[in-house]
């Protein structure tokens, strides 16, 4: 099927079709998919990635949200028989209904750029069926991701994901590999749940909820912005200086943060 049967890009999809074929088969060696694993690919658009996939795969499953699309995605790959397609909105999606025999599922997209926090930390949710992850997403957002302690980019989404997560940033994508191009260059990433977290096992809940209020006004102290949660014997207590700025605090220290606050509710 030729691309000009395909419908246009939808903005309120924040669709950018890839279409570069470097690109394409970088990816997919990267992925490096095998026969016996279970794929699940997000927003596949016209099949850029999904045919090659097929061609290396047992198994997959693709989740698509434009009605538009899926009847032509269906006709363009209808000689695979180990394929899936979901009309489907991918933030709402229940991934475990996917796992055959307690097996892990390997997950992949092209994520549209407006909704790529709520859906990392809606897989993240779902992480004891998914083996791994590898998606494209903005640049930016990839960078801030796997940010070190002490760079400006560090946030609450590098500590969220760094702490449930492996992350690697693999290669950047330019704007002329989508059609239509963004105004943004895009980057790939491989995040890969931990079975033992960083830092430990912590209520996720409550760690959102001191990393959020640590971050809410950037520039104060952390002495400053925790002053409702936590004291400071508690900051000294983990090894935090009371002058330290949120961006240089590991993830294990609010992980150790966390741990204190859950006492000082439990008591």
């Amino acid at each position: 099927m030729s691309e000009s049967h395909y419908p246009r890009a939808r903005k309120r999809f924040g669709q950018n079709f890839l279409h570069d074929e470097a690109i394409i088969e970088a990816i997919i060696e990267l992925i490096s998919p095998d026969k016996g694993q279970h794929l699940v690919e997000i927003g596949p658009g016209r099949g850029a990635l999904t045919a090659p996939l097929l061609s290396r795969c047992d198994q997959l499953d693709v989740i698509e949200l434009d009605r538009d699309l899926v009847p032509l995605l269906q006709k363009k790959l209808a000689s695979f028989g180990h394929l899936t397609v979901h009309e489907a909105d991918a933030l709402k999606f229940d991934y475990r209904q996917l796992q055959q025999h307690d097996e892990k599922l390997r997950v992949i997209g092209n994520l549209p750029y407006n909704i790529t926090t709520p859906l990392l930390f809606h897989l993240v949710d779902q992480s004891e069926c998914i083996a791994d992850m590898c998606f494209m997403l903005q640049r930016e957002v990839v960078e801030r991701i796997c940010a070190a302690p002490g760079t400006k980019q560090y946030g609450r989404l590098s500590i969220m994901l760094q702490h449930q997560c492996y992350v690697e940033q693999m290669f950047i994508v330019p704007p002329e590999a989508f059609d239509p191009p963004p105004k943004v260059e895009s980057a790939i990433i491989y995040l890969q749940p931990l079975s033992h977290k960083k830092g430990g096992e912590v209520d996720i809940v409550k760690l959102n909820q001191i990393v959020t209020a640590a971050f809410s006004q950037r520039r104060k102290t952390i002495a400053n912005t925790l002053k409702k949660l936590l004291s400071l014997a508690d900051l000294e207590q983990v090894g935090i200086a009371p002058e330290q700025r949120p961006e240089t605090v590991t993830v294990e220290q609010y992980v150790d943060l966390t741990r204190c606050l859950l006492q000082k509710q439990a008591t």
